[in-house]
């Protein structure tokens, strides 16, 4: 049954049908992680996409709690759209040859797949506002925090470390931070410029006194 299938008839219809599709979604991603930890050099990356793993299966078992509250059974329906953020991390994953660029193409591809949750998440909350079921607004708040949490997780990472390494700069700024052995003499020839400076003030001031006192 697609997003616009003529069995939606109703606003409630709708947010089931949504429900389903983020059930579908998440079990989708809980079978995608492992996938994705194992392609991961990055140390870093591999402990939160493993934390965020846990996460999700306990994200499941909330939403089937939203299922048991509405008097539904948990169940799920295709979403085309995490299918195919799924896809492209595989394919992607599969073209990247240096491991560096690798930890970001996968950071990349779950951040999307977070940026897809959150939307949902959020949508689902002000249906289920608006319908009135305000008994499963909590549980499916507790998964978005959770999402939103991951992505800012990584964001950090990728910001901090990831992205650089994959581009190069880490290298490029241990390299120009380099003092070169010119420059270290340009630096000591400054004091000894000083210190002569300072010496011939020393001797006209020295002239100066001696005429004084030979007038006198």
């Amino acid at each position: 049954m697609g997003l616009f299938s003529k069995d939606i008839k109703s606003m409630e219809d709708l947010f089931i049908h949504t429900l389903q599709d983020v059930y579908y979604a998440e079990n989708q991603i809980v079978k995608a992680l492992p996938k994705m930890i194992e392609k991961a050099t990055n140390r870093e990356l591999s402990a939160g996409l493993r934390s965020h793993l846990k996460e999700t299966e306990g994200q499941v078992k909330r939403l089937e709690r939203v299922f048991e509250s509405l008097g539904k059974e948990p169940k799920g329906v295709d979403c085309p759209a995490i299918d195919g953020l799924i896809k492209e991390a595989d394919e992607v994953a599969g073209e990247v040859d240096d491991s560096k660029v690798l930890d970001a193409a996968i950071l990349g591809s779950a951040q999307a797949v977070e940026h897809y949750e959150m939307s949902r998440y959020g949508t689902l909350i002000a249906w289920a506002k608006e319908l009135g079921h305000d008994n499963v607004v909590r549980l499916l708040n507790a998964n978005l925090k959770e999402e939103k949490a991951a992505d800012k997780k990584l964001t950090t990472l990728a910001e901090g470390k990831v992205n650089r390494r994959a581009s190069g700069k880490t290298a490029a700024k241990r390299s120009t931070g380099r003092r070169t052995p010119s420059s270290s003499r340009a630096k000591k020839k400054v004091p000894l410029k000083r210190a002569a400076a300072r010496s011939g003030t020393t001797k006209r001031k020295t002239g100066s006194a001696k005429r004084k006192t030979a007038r006198k």
